[in-house]
């Protein structure tokens, strides 16, 4: 376990002095109850820690780098860099899912690739490095591996915004269409199709109709940005 531990901190560029954080911030609290674990020892209050370090940083990022912007949009986009399909986007992207201690059950209906979970647990990272090395490492965590892309997350989180005005303005009708469902209640996929004027122009795939939308009309975004 502790190699691929420190996998991880070869991943993201930071080594921990107390290495019992880091495994802290992995401990999801199905693996304390199943293991009979008092409930503080999960990541739930490592990740109480982070998420006021991420707002923070986030915060000065972003007033620096908009100095005319309003504080009601300052807001806005805050508030789609940090929420919880975007974080875990950026958990996908260091694979964050394989590095998690969890319960037998929730290992079972697919947790290690949940966005509530992956998430939560990069909260919990910030908020262990914070502890581990103070403000400036999580800081630097923050901007390397979450204030990053930001124009592409952005498209991505609006995308259905920016299509629907997109088609709006060229007098079209968008719609979207449920292709197919796959997997058990409990660890659904949905499959979905971007139409406008009935042309498909995206697809998508989500755990949530939503998700799958959202993937669709990116898709058909740049599809459009393409042909033009």
């Amino acid at each position: 376990m502790d190699n691929r531990f420190r996998e991880l901190e070869e991943k993201i560029g930071y080594t921990f002095r107390d290495f019992s954080l880091l495994k802290r911030a992995m401990m999801h609290s199905s693996y304390t109850n199943e293991r009979h674990l008092e409930k503080y020892k999960c990541n739930e209050r490592l990740e109480f820690l982070g998420d006021a370090v991420l707002e923070l940083v986030s915060s000065e990022y972003l007033f620096r780098e908009s100095p005319k912007v309003s504080e009601g949009e300052l807001t806005k986009t805050r508030a789609s860099m940090v929420c919880e399909p975007s974080l875990a986007q950026c958990a996908r992207d260091i694979e964050l899912g394989k590095y998690l201690l969890l319960g037998k059950g929730e290992e079972a209906t697919g947790g290690r690739n949940r966005d509530s979970i992956t998430s939560d647990a990069m909260e919990a990272l910030i908020g262990a490095i914070y502890l581990d090395g103070g403000f400036t490492n999580a800081k630097e965590f923050i901007h390397r591996f979450i204030l990053t892309d930001l124009e592409d997350k952005k498209l991505f989180y609006d995308s259905k915004t920016i299509l629907q005005e997109i088609v709006q303005a060229e007098k079209r009708e968008i719609s979207y269409h449920l292709v197919r469902e796959e997997g058990p209640d409990h660890n659904k996929s949905f499959y979905v199709e971007a139409l406008i004027g009935g042309v498909s122009f995206g697809s998508g795939k989500g755990r949530t109709k939503k998700a799958a939308e959202q993937q669709a009309a990116y898709e058909a975004i740049l599809k459009l940005r393409e042909h033009k």
